[in-house]
């Protein structure tokens, strides 16, 4: 494969957020980019605006219009797209050339220095910072986030092609196909049991990813990540310490400190103590590629956090309304363990939107823990993504196994007078599914009712 030689890219799924990134990727190479996914949304209208052409219907693809020059023409899916799609199915019937998206970003890498964040949580901000980074120091870069950036209104940045910041997705074994000069790995939580079968075989992929580092290279993991590295964290052992922590509601402030070196008061507006491991490991990566500490502060300072990740729709003295991606058990815990901090005297409501079958099935007890923190509890059903339903498990299931006497399974068209009958002034939804969008549509209700 040449990507020197391609003039059309054919994106399958291109509406998910790293598929986005790669078509925003090839226009910016003036490459034709088209594209299809079951739904129109945000993503796909910006791409439309920006040049690409975005199919809802596989129906109405005439397959032969890309066929007559298979040799500069490139088709990519996502993990998530089922072999046997029709779609996928006839492009390869055709005779195209026919890609994962991995296979791809490790294509464009090639060319790069590679930076790899991995973890089965924590990489968006930490990639998202590392990018602001990266772009504020005016450094030649190309970035994949999986998230808004808030800064940019975009989950892609390009400023050359020195480095690559890219997420190495652990799932479908897709960071296994980088080889990265710096690595981070934020975190090791057990997770997409649907590919690995079992937590050893996950810890195993980890180790071959770590592996993958070139010869070398530079990589740094979380204090709670056993893996042989330089340590981050707040422990006396670790390489890089946090310290003198602070955060509220608006930023969180803390000091550097490594090597008999000190970085004092360094200040980002994200509260919670994930997102200052975040945002350490990113100011470790950019110290270690030769930016200098003054810049790093600026940018810090700047950064305005990535859309759906502790984001605010309403926050007054009456109600406080915050959406979260968050869909594993551990993203939970950090949620719940921010508003507390936060808002230590009052009660917390949370809506959420489990994701996959797979893992409700095999964090269903861990789900039901975190869950059980809150003092209201909203069930949405399962989001089933990419997934066909698994016979006996449902939010049902989940809402039998939470300890509260104030939960309810509901229909998302409920979600608002459930809340305002519920009458607490912190109310949290969380998910990776759909529910995204019903926030505005949440929020629009509450300021009406408040």
């Amino acid at each position: 494969m040449n990507l020197s030689s391609i003039n059309n890219v054919f994106l399958i799924g291109i509406g998910g957020i790293g598929m986005s990134g790669l078509a925003k990727y090839f226009l910016d190479k003036q490459i034709k980019v088209h594209g299809y996914d079951k739904k129109l949304s945000k993503i796909t209208d910006e791409l439309s605006k920006m040049g690409a052409k975005i199919y809802c219907n596989y129906e109405n693809i005439e397959y032969t219009d890309f066929s007559k020059n298979i040799d500069d023409t490139l088709i990519i899916y996502t993990p998530a797209i089922r072999d046997d799609h029709p779609l996928l199915s006839n492009f390869i019937k055709n005779g195209l050339n026919v890609y994962k998206r991995a296979e791809i970003i490790e294509k464009i890498s090639q060319n790069s220095k590679c930076i790899a964040i991995a973890g089965t949580h924590g990489k968006t901000t930490t990639t998202s910072i590392l990018a602001h980074i990266f772009n504020v120091a005016n450094y030649s870069f190309v970035a994949f986030v999986g998230g808004i950036m808030k800064n940019y209104n975009s989950n892609y940045l390009s400023k050359g092609d020195e480095f690559i910041i890219v997420e190495a997705d652990e799932f479908d074994r897709s960071f296994l196909r980088l080889e990265p000069e710096f690595a981070c790995i934020t975190s090791l939580d057990v997770d997409h049991l649907d590919v690995y079968e079992n937590s050893n075989k996950l810890i195993d992929a980890f180790k071959l990813f770590k592996r993958k580092i070139k010869i070398g290279g530079f990589l740094i993991s979380n204090e709670n990540v056993e893996m042989d590295s330089f340590k981050y964290g707040i422990k006396n052992e670790s390489k890089y310490k946090a310290t003198n922590i602070e955060f509220n509601s608006e930023y969180s402030q803390f000091n550097i400190e490594f090597d008999n070196t000190q970085i004092k008061n360094i200040k980002i507006q994200l509260p919670g103590m994930h997102n200052i491991m975040n945002t350490l490991a990113a100011v470790i990566i950019s110290l270690k590629v030769g930016i200098s500490e003054k810049l790093i502060i600026n940018a810090l300072n700047s950064f305005k956090g990535i859309q759906r990740r502790f984001s605010y729709s309403i926050n007054n003295d009456n109600l406080v309304l915050i959406d979260d991606y968050a869909h594993h058990p551990e993203e939970i815990k950090q949620v719940y363990s921010t508003l507390k901090s936060i808002y230590p005297k009052e009660k917390l409501l949370v809506v959420f939107q489990p994701h996959l079958y797979s893992r409700t099935r095999d964090l269903l007890d861990e789900f039901a823990n975190e869950l059980s923190k809150f003092d209201a509890v909203i069930l949405l059903e399962i989001y089933p993504a990419r997934e066909q339903p698994i016979d006996g498990i449902n939010s049902q299931l989940l809402l039998n196994k939470i300890h509260s006497d104030n939960k309810i399974l509901c229909k998302k068209s409920e979600i608002p007078d459930i809340i305002k009958n519920t009458g607490f002034k912190v109310n949290v939804t969380l998910g990776a599914g759909d529910i995204a969008n019903e926030v505005n549509i949440i929020k629009k209700e509450l300021e009406h009712a408040y």
